[in-house]
């Protein structure tokens, strides 16, 4: 506690109500809510079991659990729930499964799931034309964060359009049932839809849950809050840290309004505000609170810091967009020569990832290392996902995706033909595909020769299940992805053996991931048995949750776009594009959303701990056509005083001469 400022301590020691702790960029909220969670154990006498901690991503819950652990040794952390929103969902689901009506190991349909789910039910119905499957795929997201029921938006379809969607929401949700399987939205809107319908198991879990946290609380959605409310009830043992400031999620369905409603829904709510930031220089923070104040605020606060002043926010106007990605790459080699940086201390930022190309390019020639964030996800990679379809299937037999996915991966030659008939059969029938090739009745619909091969599939996967149940789970997988020859596989269809190894590896990590879950479970007094499907369900969870999230630690300039740059910091940013059309972006001034981007140019800003350049292209190419640019409307909301502005018509040869003398300064340093 004795590291804790005025206002951090406030938050810790408030246990008397419901608490908001209002905390801004850089204020050491994860501390509070970490030492929170400690003061609660150690001082309050309440046990770890009955402690909840959520947030939105599974790096930011593990980071936090590890920081807990820290401060609470040994058995007294026993039982504590870090988790995300979708994390703490699932194991509700799979605790009341039989109350819910789903069979053991329901299977978690990921977005790719879900969108070849969606076209077969659009191309069957012809509804929908295939091409509108995104906007089918985003408003049925939006219904289920919203709470919507598929009859409640039928009834309100407001042109014949939404109708067909609201038609198609309604037979999605009949199939996922069909397969024993929820998606994504449903791991939140599945509990909500069961503590409100069934009182005695929303108390059971009020019970379990007596103090709840919750992170980054302005990301919430609809369905996120409510499930809060419900669990939290009327005692009020609450508290939420977040930032009203840093929502730039609404793209995704998070409500920024959902901090006011706490006001609403607990009356006695206390607001703490951490203001002072540890993370930036006074000039950063100056001129990040004189933008954010052109946002209308439930909440005002401003941040301050004791690390000095700092040098000036400079704003580069270029040319056209290839001399602005020369200019980033050849100020990062003179500053890191002439202050002797590491290449890991520079973040270039961006509103969209198609403007990395240009930059990547210029860094390559100026053989500057880079790493780009967020590149395809680990459980994205094609081996990966048909591994994961033969452990899905293992689970739960009505999985009719993973069955279709690995039919015939390896080929086992069974045609579509043979496919279609078994699907009629089993939509007649109301069973899975899996249930249907095991059935006497298919033998009149498929040919001798072909059954013979399906069921040659359904026979060995059988054995496949019950090897995992009965003997060491993951031996017995081992020993399915040699029965199939997956390596061989892997080589015949890679582009080189190098290729195949590397893929191969992938799924020997997999393979492990599924081992150390199991270890896990065996060891966590909350399970009562370390079970397969337990342990394949935490993984598909896993899939859909994160990227791979490896920390590199290499020397390596950053490039990622502003929203995947929300909670990290570096020394030197770059802020790119600062041109209206791309920040804000085309599609907010087309739907007077300025206020989110003007959220996000505020989350950029604050990224910054020593320096901050922000740079634009005088011309740039778009769809073919080279155009003038206008200048993004936020730099003329920065404050004067705090910006040099360079290329914007202004002749200074003394500075030019100054900037030059510096760096031959620096050159000859490195010789003394």
């Amino acid at each position: 506690m004795t590291q804790l400022n005025a206002r951090q301590r406030e938050a810790v020691l408030y246990i008397d109500g419901p608490c908001l702790v209002l905390a801004g960029a850089g204020s050491g909220k994860t501390s509070v809510i970490t030492r929170k969670i400690a003061y609660l154990i150690q001082q309050c006498d309440l046990p770890a079991r009955h402690i909840a901690a959520l947030t939105f991503t599974n790096k930011a819950a593990r980071e936090m659990k590890e920081r807990v652990t820290g401060l609470v040794k040994g058995a007294a952390a026993k039982g504590l729930t870090v988790s995300t929103f979708h994390n703490l969902g699932l194991n509700i689901i799979r605790r009341e499964y039989k109350t819910l009506g789903f069979k053991p190991g329901f299977s978690i349909f990921d977005a790719e799931d879900a969108r070849a789910l969606l076209k077969e039910l659009m191309l069957r119905d012809g509804d929908l034309d295939s091409d509108h499957l995104d906007l089918v795929q985003h408003q049925i997201s939006n219904w289920k964060n919203d709470l919507t029921a598929p009859e409640h938006a039928l009834s309100h379809a407001q042109s014949p359009g939404e109708q067909s969607i609201a038609l198609v929401y309604q037979r999605y949700n009949q199939a996922l049932r069909a397969y024993n399987a929820v998606d994504f939205d449903d791991l939140i809107l599945i509990p909500v839809h069961l503590f409100q319908q069934h009182n005695e198991v929303l108390a059971r879990w009020q019970r379990k849950i007596r103090y709840l946290l919750v992170d980054e609380y302005q990301d919430t959605n609809s369905s996120q809050y409510l499930l809060v409310k419900l669990l939290v009830g009327d005692r009020g043992a609450l508290t939420v840290v977040g930032d009203d400031d840093q929502s730039i999620y609404a793209w995704r369905g998070a409500r920024p309004e959902n901090m006011s409603l706490l006001k609403q829904d607990f009356p006695s709510l206390k607001v703490i505000k951490l203001e002072q930031n540890y993370r930036s220089t006074s000039r950063i923070l100056r001129v990040a609170n004189h933008l954010i104040a052109n946002n209308p605020h439930e909440f005002d606060k401003a941040l301050w810091s004791e690390m000095g002043l700092g040098d000036p926010i400079r704003v580069v106007r270029c040319p056209n967009e290839e001399a602005e990605a020369e200019r980033i790459a050849t100020e990062i080699l003179t500053q890191r020569l002439r202050q002797q940086n590491k290449f890991r201390d520079y973040a270039i930022l961006y509103r969209g990832n198609h403007q990395a190309r240009l930059l990547e390019l210029k860094l390559q020639h100026h053989q500057i290392p880079y790493k780009i964030s967020g590149g395809s996800s680990f459980f994205a990679k094609t081996e990966i996902k048909d591994v994961m379809a033969y452990l899905r299937l293992i689970i739960n037999p009505d999985d009719d995706n993973a069955f279709l996915r690995i039919i015939n991966t390896p080929r086992r030659q069974i045609g579509t033909n043979t496919l279609e008939a078994l699907g009629h059969y089993a939509g007649e029938r109301h069973i899975s595909l899996f249930a249907a090739a095991q059935e006497m009745g298919i033998q009149s619909h498929i040919p001798e020769k072909n059954l013979e091969r399906l069921q040659r599939f359904t026979h060995w996967l059988n054995q496949v299940a019950n090897n995992c149940r009965t003997a060491d789970p993951v031996s017995a997988i081992r020993e399915m992805l040699n029965d199939i020859d997956y390596e061989g596989w892997l080589h015949q269809n890679a582009s080189s053996s190098k290729a195949a190894e590397k893929r191969l590896e992938n799924v020997f990590y997999l393979v492990e991931s599924l081992q150390k879950t199991l270890d896990k479970s065996a060891n966590d007094d909350e399970e009562e048995e370390a079970r397969i499907e337990d342990a394949i369900a935490k993984l598909v969870l896993r899939d859909l949750l994160e990227r791979q999230e490896e920390e590199d630690l290499s020397d390596q300039v950053q490039l990622m776009t502003l929203h995947a740059s929300k909670g990290l910091e570096f020394p030197h940013v770059f802020m790119v594009g600062m041109e209206e059309d791309l920040l804000p972006h085309r599609n907010s001034i087309k739907d007077n959303n300025i206020e989110e981007e003007r959220r996000l140019t505020y989350v950029g800003i604050t990224r910054a701990q020593k320096t901050l350049t922000m740079t634009l292209a005088g011309k740039r190419k778009q769809f073919g056509d080279i155009s003038e640019t206008t200048p993004s409307r936020f730099l003329d909301e920065l404050p004067p005083e705090d910006v040099e502005r360079e290329g914007f018509g202004e002749l200074s040869p003394e500075k030019n001469f100054a900037k030059g003398e510096e760096t031959l300064a620096s050159l000859m340093n490195l010789f003394d």
